[in-house]
């Protein structure tokens, strides 16, 4: 992960840059396909039922699904629609969402995945947010990500891939 952020980048927004151990094509899949975005979305101790997840990858299409607080059972929904789709290169969504700190609204998501042969940078950029929202968000984000970094060490052991 990378702590630089680009002047153009508001401090009212959450910015990360990710590289995975994985091709690019998979990591793109894990973020539209649903039972790969149910099997790691979400901090540690939330998880996300694969019924609630839908995805309708193009433009207008739904980005959708619940996170469940493992502990209360409490659901937190993002309802998003997908305003840019160009596999497997990019995703953008407008999202609105529920979380523990209340309504977040007019929140877009973009996601830019950039092909490293058998890696894939993930610049990740979302907002705007409160200095909270933005806090709690990114650290949901990291959280997420080390979850993601687990099925795809998983994956490499299973394929035999390094």
């Amino acid at each position: 992960m990378s702590d630089a952020r680009p002047a153009e980048i508001a401090d009212t927004d959450v910015y990360i840059t990710r590289m995975f151990a994985a091709p690019r094509d998979l990591v793109f899949r894990f973020f539209t396909e649903p039972e790969h975005l149910a099997s790691w979305f979400g901090p540690t101790g939330f998880s996300v039922p694969i019924e609630s997840v839908e995805v309708d990858p193009r433009v207008g299409g739904r980005w959708n699904l619940s996170m469940v607080d493992d502990a209360t059972g409490e659901s937190y929904p993002i309802h998003g629609e997908i305003v840019e789709f160009d596999p497997p290169e990019r995703i953008v969504v407008a999202m609105n969402a529920q979380s523990d700190l209340g309504p977040l609204e007019k929140i877009t998501l973009r996601l830019q995945f950039h092909d490293h042969g058998d890696r894939t940078r993930l610049t990740l950029h979302q907002g705007p947010f409160t200095a909270i929202e933005r806090q709690h968000t990114e650290g949901g984000w990291v959280l997420s990500f080390a979850k993601l970094d687990s099925l795809f060490a998983t994956f490499a052991d299973e394929t035999g891939q390094k």
